[in-house]
Formats: C-alpha cells, sequence, structure tokens
C-alpha cells in the first residue's frame, strides 16, 4: 500500500493505493480519512484490482479550501472524476460511505458514463426532494435537536469538537457503532439548546475494531485540521438542492449495491421505529440495485466494525460487474 499526494483540477488530494487492475476508488465520510479502508485496500488489491482511497477535500492531508462554496456536490463529484483521469482510466466503480456515499451516488448520478458501478454504504440513494433539506429539518424538528441544522453555523460546532478532539472522537465512533449495548435506548430527544455530544456515551475502554493506534491516527489529523472542512460539505445541502434541480426525478441507471450496518440507526431507524423507508423505496430508483446487504453486528462503520463480511459483498458485487 503506498501513500500519495496527487493534483486533481487544481486540488492536492493525499491517497492510499494498492494493487493493479480495474480501478475501484473509496470515499470516506465524517468524521473519517482514507485510512478507514484500511481493511478493504489490501483485500481488493489481493482480488486484482486497483484500489484508491483518498482522503475527501477538507480531510487529512488533502487540500482544505477556505471558501464554504468549495464543498459542493459538483465540486467532490469533480474530484473523483479527476481520480479517474489521473489513473487514466475511462470508467471506475465508486464505493462511498456516510457523506462518501452521497458523493458515490451523485458521481452516479452526474457522470454516469464514467463509472461502471456504484455501492453506498450507510446512506442510501435518496432522490432529489421537492422541498430545501434545512426547510424540511426545521418543519419537521419543531424546537427539538436536529445535529445536521446545528452545523449549519460555521463555528459553533467546530467549538464544541475541537474542545477535545479524543474525547470527540472516542465518544462518537463508540456511540454510532455496533458495540453499544443493545439494551441501551439511545435518546435523539434533545432541546434546540442542546449539543452534539450530548447524547453520546464515553466507553470504558474502546472496541475490539478500533485499536488505540488507530484512533490516535485519527485524533492526530483531526487535532492539526480541525473539523470544519468536514462540515462545510453539511453546509452545501441547500446549496446542492438548488444545483441539482435539472436532475429532478434522476435515478441510478448503473448498476448499484447497498451495504449498511444491521445495528446502524441511519440504516433501521431508532428501535421500535418503523425502519427507513428509503430502503424498501430504493429499486424504484435505483433500477439495477444488485443487493441491499445488512452487515451483522456492525453499527454506523460497518467497513472497519466487520471488514470480513463488508469485504464479502463488495467482492461479490465487483465479481458480478466484471
Amino acid at each position: 500500500m503506498q501513500e500519495k499526494r496527487i493534483s486533481v483540477h487544481g486540488i492536492g488530494l493525499n491517497v492510499l493505493e494498492a494493487g493493479e487492475g480495474p480501478l475501484v476508488l473509496l470515499l470516506h465520510g465524517w468524521p473519517e480519512l482514507a485510512h478507514s479502508w484500511r481493511h478493504q485496500l489490501p483485500v481488493l488489491a489481493e482480488a486484482g484490482y486497483r484500489v484508491v482511497a483518498p482522503d475527501l477535500r477538507g480531510y487529512g492531508r488533502s487540500d482544505r479550501p477556505e471558501a464554504l462554496d468549495a464543498y459542493t456536490i459538483f465540486h467532490l463529484v469533480g474530484d473523483v472524476v479527476g481520480l479517474v483521469d489521473h489513473y487514466r482510466e475511462e470508467r471506475a466503480v465508486v464505493v462511498g460511505h456516510d457523506w462518501g456515499s452521497i458523493v458515490a451516488w451523485g458521481a452516479a448520478t452526474l457522470r454516469p458514463q464514467r463509472f461502471r458501478g456504484v455501492c453506498g454504504m450507510s446512506v442510501p440513494y435518496v432522490p432529489r426532494m421537492p422541498v430545501a433539506p434545512t426547510e424540511m429539518m426545521k418543519a419537521l424538528a419543531g424546537d427539538r435537536f436536529v445535529y445536521i441544522l446545528y452545523f449549519q453555523e460555521p463555528g459553533k460546532a467546530e467549538a464544541e469538537l475541537e474542545a477535545d478532539v479524543r474525547t470527540t472522537l472516542r465518544k462518537l465512533y463508540y456511540t454510532a457503532s455496533g458495540s453499544l449495548p443493545d439494551d441501551h435506548v439511545f435518546d435523539l430527544d434533545l432541546p434546540k439548546t442542546g449539543r452534539f455530544l450530548d447524547p453520546m456515551l464515553d466507553p470504558e475502554k474502546l472496541p475490539a475494531w478500533l485499536p488505540e493506534s488507530d484512533l490516535d491516527l485519527y485524533v492526530e489529523s483531526f487535532e492539526r485540521t480541525g473539523f470544519r472542512g468536514g462540515l462545510n460539505y453539511y453546509r452545501n445541502l441547500d446549496r446542492n438542492w438548488e444545483l441539482m434541480a435539472a436532475w429532478t426525478g434522476a435515478k441510478i441507471e448503473i448498476p448499484a449495491l447497498f451495504v449498511g450496518g444491521a445495528k446502524d440507526l441511519v440504516v433501521t431507524g431508532p428501535p421500535g421505529g418503523p425502519g427507513n423507508p428509503i430502503l424498501a423505496a430504493m429499486p424504484a430508483f435505483v433500477p439495477d440495485l444488485r443487493g441491499q446487504v445488512l452487515v451483522e453486528g456492525a453499527g454506523h462503520w460497518n467497513q472497519q466494525e466487520n471488514p470480513d463480511d463488508t469485504n464479502a459483498a463488495l467482492l461479490e458485487f465487483l465479481a458480478g460487474l466484471d
């Protein structure tokens, strides 16, 4: 596995690269790095693929533009297409987790001719809604806390998250994982005056899937960069909605796969609830959906928590494309 810095469309990206063969791009989520694909890079490379995982713009050792509007879906998809161009390929497979999923679905929507397959993890494909995202959230939330709305004001979330980066990441990685006790009721009903970390649990010891050395790597990176780059993705949700007007009703026409943790609240919804209706609706929006895989025992970080089952799903999907 090699670490390189490359330039695509004027943006410097730090990438991890392994293997030779058809190109597969792995896009991380928030708040993560290319390192979150450490269990996938060698396995996919050994299976005969050239695998590239970038620190997305705003993260790690990649460039972090100052302008808030430098993080739109057009910029992010442009970076992904730039990677395909850099490796002199006509087409690639794009795999994303969390925010990386949104970018991957966006790439499949905006430039389908450059991608022969797409896999989204944790975040299913959602077509453009008739109302701007934050307006919809405000209407549904009333006087209750919604973390995406909390993230909208520049500087506010940064102050909370950066006060103690190690504690922030330890709490977030643990609380959103499948390591949380089954009998724990995750309280999402916070007042509007709440803060992001208020409902998070701090583990007495790290779960087995997150060794101290890996946490150290994440902490070092976010202590150096802060969280602003990743938070700017959220701050462009309404701008993305405006930019994507011409793609209202667009479907994902290329072969697709969805993978999520069986204990991920983003995928399943709160315990005892009706589940995530988007999963049931996805086949209507994604005609060539080749599977919805729920990874046992995993929460939100499925490719780190249960890499064996995640890798098996990816390899089967990739083999089907070949």
